[in-house]
């Protein structure tokens, strides 16, 4: 049943947004601060210390600049890259954890190759040293960058292990104007397939409000259509819609784009007839129901020599032949029908043309016997 929703998603996103802001700005005060703290205590202790320089030793408050200078580099490393990625950083750490256990072995490796063809090296020299950790950072590297380019088929060689969202369990349809207009939405509810929920957005209402309210008398006609339609699938208990209140704080947004905003917002779907919001919406990465393509893929197969039964509601433009439709709008021509308008005939489908513009299905009604100028071929003389 409808529930109209109190608060914006989207404005609740902003709250969190915010929120969220304000925590990060608190967390890189305390980090300063606390960084700063550590260069203080270092900088009373300095001149104990026989490890640091003299010039530390004779000037501690330098390890003051030094630490808040660190500090501020971290937080500006932070700050300049807003966008961080829980899939790159899972991805990284996955790298690193195999790259430092290929290069453990390496390095073992290594160790039996000098111990056997360089006695006079020691195991613990500079030189063994470089090339450990050489051998280690070109590991790490490779890992890394291998885990990163092929995180989506990981699952695949480590189960239980993916890198990638995945959405779990119904999510929301988010409904187009075009597609409460068109109807049959209301019929498909009615089926009880849809056991997701329905969401219509406050804006969507208002355009459909305002095509009923047109001084053009179709728009009026499709306008109130579609209030009917919202009315019916309100009252079904098949479903359940919500009406959900949305504000946009950009101005001049159209409604597509807030169509999509709202079902990635949402992790769900929008359900349209409109072409161009079908195209939107595939580049934005948001999926697409389309009840026009969702309508041909349930239309039924009919092959050549099967019999079916039409109603002839007008006359095809050759000899005897009538026109029906069958219930999903497939145009029936029967060769034989003319003579039956108005009648519901059997034919026998002798063929199927798939046009741009639809489906068209041939067939000849029983007992008909085309005449013998169609029959016979038609010889030319020369």
């Amino acid at each position: 049943m409808g529930r109209p929703l109190g608060r914006s998603p989207l404005r609740t996103r902003e709250a969190r947004d915010s929120a969220s802001s304000i925590m990060l700005l608190v967390l890189r005060l305390v980090f300063f601060l606390v960084l700063f703290s550590v260069g203080w205590t270092f900088a009373s202790k300095a001149g104990e210390s026989d490890i640091l320089p003299d010039f530390l030793r004779n000037n501690p408050y330098y390890m003051l600049i030094i630490f808040g200078s660190v500090g501020l580099a971290f937080m500006l490393f932070d700050v300049f890259i807003p966008q961080k990625s829980l899939t790159a950083m899972s991805g990284i750490f996955f790298g690193l954890v195999i790259g430092m256990i290929v290069s453990y072995g390496l390095s073992l490796i290594i160790d039996l190759l000098v111990e056997s063809s360089f006695a006079s090296v020691d195991l613990d020299s500079r030189l063994v040293s470089v090339m450990k950790l050489t051998v280690g950072v070109i590991c790490c590297y490779l890992a890394v960058s291998f885990i990163l380019q092929t995180k989506d088929d990981v699952r695949f060689v480590i189960p239980y292990v993916e890198f990638s969202k995945e959405t779990k369990g119904a999510v929301p349809f988010v409904l187009d104007t075009s597609v409460i207009i068109d109807g049959r939405i209301a019929d498909i509810a009615e089926t009880g397939i849809i056991d997701q929920e329905l969401v219509l957005p406050r804006f969507v209402l208002q355009e459909i409000q305002s095509i009923a309210d047109s001084g053009d008398k179709l728009k009026r006609n499709r306008g109130r259509r579609g209030l009917d339609v919202l009315n019916k699938l309100q009252l079904s208990d098949r479903v359940d819609i919500r009406i959900l209140d949305v504000e946009f704080a950009a101005e001049g947004v159209s409604v597509d784009e807030m169509l999509v905003d709202l079902a990635m917002e949402l992790g769900g779907r929008v359900v349209t007839n409109d072409y161009n919001l079908n195209k939107i919406a595939q580049l934005r990465g948001v999926m697409v129901i389309n009840i026009n393509d969702l309508a041909n893929a349930l239309r039924p197969v009919v092959l050549p020599g099967e019999t079916m039964q039409v109603k002839v509601i007008k006359p095809g433009e050759e000899a005897g032949q009538g026109v029906g439709y069958l219930e999903d709008g497939t145009m029936v021509v029967a060769e034989g029908g003319r003579d039956h308008i108005g009648e519901t005939i059997q034919i026998t489908v002798t063929s199927v043309l798939q046009t741009s513009a639809g489906r068209m299905i041939f067939g000849r009604s029983e007992g008909y016997e085309p005449p013998l100028d169609r029959r016979r071929p038609r010889v030319t003389r020369t």
